[in-house]
């Protein structure tokens, strides 16, 4: 019923339910602390009163003190309890003002979220086409919490799937868009990890290390031999049948034993404790996604993958935290030497804790991988709920060509994006696009690398319909010069134009497409020889196979034959209104043919450099 009401409803009906929830156990949890504070008094002013009449105040004051220190002490536990559920129904309710946001593309209302920074080769993409940072697809993805989580998005966005791959991704997601309360539920369930991520690598090292103690079968079976022996020769010494040399022996024996692999036991339980209580973060958001029918193959997996011989994942996960619990014992010196003496109980808690070691850590990267696939396939799940009027690409190898109906940008809110048809290819030809300044060049051409990426993520596009072919991307939009690395700004044009022309010829080496999108290309250099180095980079690219798009102010370019010759020229364009405000306005449309106008000379007027000043 949710989509039925559209994601900015939903969200709003959510959001107002959690923060009434939120509020009326605010008012239970206020009574509570008046409560804890009523009973705290009155267990302080018994205590006075003993203390005044010299600890002889009478059998009623002592009584009094003890039943208001344990009513105190009762009530702790549930205020506790009720203040984690406040605090769960405020992180619903953030979690629905933040959908709001993305709705709105309010990016400085919503958190940042830090992905893992790519790697150098695909810094250059991810920076043209504001992948990551803020104002970024990250940004409007930003439902994943996890380090796993994170860095399947971050790989994802960079790393193209396969066709297969792709279809089994949107299958998923499908699946999963309606489904907001099982996305916000696990949502607040790791957002505490944005800020403090747990780091697990000890503790996966532990689960993957091989077992020491299930390895000496013999040490095993005579630590149960005592824990047998022993008791019994206590009963026995007790019932006078036995002299308690006997026990004292046994009891000196088990002490002996946890001496000597004190080192080994204790090193394992300390090895394990502290990374454990980090694992267990993940307990409440795997047992969310366990254990539920799936319908998409993509989703079955990953429930397959978090069952161990038919037990969940979260349930091996509170079996565990259970026997590290009876580690614990070695923190209390009485209790400690209790157990130690009379059942060997160091061995027996390490053979407790090996054998979910060798049962079940194997599996436990894999618990983690796939739970963070899961987290990736719901953060495109919520995009593919938030715009409900996207759609699902077709990304297939037969496809020759990239063509996208009603495609826009997808960081542009609803109500200011403006959609327009693009076609890319067959090979042997480009688009060639043309227009004045802020006319919509640069960002056409970001919205076909974008929709490109999301595309190939398994994502829904901003588009009525899209087919391509599986692409690898090259941009050239955002090129920058570098003072500390003496490169100049047409130096790190033809740097970037370089690395693109490789990619093209690497991937029709290995039977791939490069889809390429230049922006204002080599303008760092004169108009004819921009011309004479345009021709042979598109050139060379077509010859390659490769699919992409040139945007350009250089006019004569289109007129260059070679270039008119395998163009597809398109352009953008202004209306002026003189003595109105705004003078000049875009409909960011585009127009066949090349652009017939202008603006560069009236945009240095409307700065306030008049002809004078020009």
């Amino acid at each position: 019923m949710a989509e039925l009401r559209g994601p900015d409803s939903t969200y709003q009906q959510r959001r107002d339910a959690f923060a009434a929830e939120e509020h009326r156990l605010a008012g239970i949890s206020l009574r509570f602390s008046l409560l804890r504070g009523a009973l705290f008094l009155a267990f302080v002013v018994c205590l006075i009163v003993i203390l005044v009449r010299g600890g002889r105040p009478g059998w009623e004051w002592w009584a009094g003190a003890g039943f208001w220190l344990v009513a105190f002490l009762g009530v702790l536990p549930r205020h506790e309890r009720i203040v984690q559920r406040q605090r769960r129904y405020g992180e619903l309710r953030r979690i629905n003002e933040e959908g709001l946001l993305r709705l709105e593309r309010d990016w400085d209302g919503l958190p940042l979220p830090t992905l893992p920074e790519p790697g150098e080769r695909d810094r250059a993409v991810a920076r043209d086409l504001n992948l990551f940072g803020r104002a970024s697809i990250a940004q409007l993805l930003g439902t994943a919490h996890t380090p796993p989580g994170k860095a399947d998005l971050a790989s994802w966005l960079l790393r193209p799937a396969s066709s297969q791959e792709i279809a089994n991704r949107q299958a998923a997601v499908a699946e999963l868009a309606p489904e907001i309360d099982l996305r916000q539920q696990l949502e607040v369930g790791v957002r505490p990890m944005e800020k403090s991520p747990p780091d697990l690598e000890t503790f996966l090292k532990w689960a993957e290390d091989k077992p020491w103690l299930l390895d000496r079968p013999r040490l095993i079976w005579l630590a149960r031999l005592l824990a047998v022996a022993t008791p019994v020769a206590l009963l026995l010494w007790m019932g006078t049948i036995l002299p308690i040399k006997i026990f004292l022996f046994l009891a000196m024996v088990n002490i002996s034993l946890g001496y000597s692999f004190r080192e080994r036991t204790h090193g394992s339980f300390n090895r394990i404790e502290a990374p454990e209580g980090d694992f267990q973060l993940y307990a409440d958001a795997l047992e969310r996604i366990a254990g539920r029918p799936y319908s998409a193959d993509e989703l079955q997996r990953i429930a397959g993958d978090l069952n161990v011989e038919g037990q969940a994942a979260h349930r091996w996960m509170l079996l565990l935290h259970a026997r590290v619990e009876l580690s614990h014992v070695r923190h209390s010196s009485y209790l400690y030497l209790i157990l130690q003496s009379l059942l060997c109980w160091d061995l027996h808690v390490l053979a407790l804790l090996e054998r979910w070691q060798r049962e079940a850590g194997p599996r436990v990267r894999g618990w983690l991988a796939a739970l963070g696939r899961f987290e990736a396939l719901a953060a495109l799940a919520s995009l593919r709920f938030e715009n409900p009027g996207w759609s699902f690409p077709v990304v297939a190898a037969t496809e020759d060509f990239c063509e996208g109906r009603g495609l826009g940008h997808p960081l542009i809110r609803d109500g200011q994006r403006v959609a327009n048809d693009v076609t890319l290819g067959p090979a042997g030809g480009f688009l060639l696009v043309t227009g004045s300044n802020m006319s919509g060049k640069s960002t056409l051409l970001r919205a076909i690398g974008v929709n490109a990426v999301l595309a190939q993520a398994g994502g829904p596009v901003c588009a009525e319909s899209l087919r391509m072919p599986p692409v690898t991307l090259g941009t050239s939009i955002l090129v920058e010069d570098s003072l500390a690395e003496g490169v100049s700004f047409f130096m790190a044009e033809l740097q970037r134009i370089r690395w693109i022309v490789k990619e093209a010829d690497r991937a029709h080496a290995e039977g791939r497409v490069l889809l390429y999108l230049l922006d204002e290309v080599l303008r760092g250099t004169n108009s004819y020889e921009r011309q004479v180095a345009v021709r042979r980079v598109v050139l060379h690219l077509l010859k390659q196979g490769a699919l992409g798009a040139v945007s350009t102010h250089d006019l004569q370019l289109a007129e260059v034959p070679e270039i008119a010759a395998v163009c597809v020229p398109v352009h953008f364009r202004e209306t002026l209104h003189p003595g109105e405000d705004p003078p000049m306005t875009f409909d960011y449309k585009m127009h066949p043919g090349v652009a017939t106008t202008v603006n560069a000379l009236k945009l240095m007027e409307l700065v306030g450099l008049g002809p004078e000043e020009i």
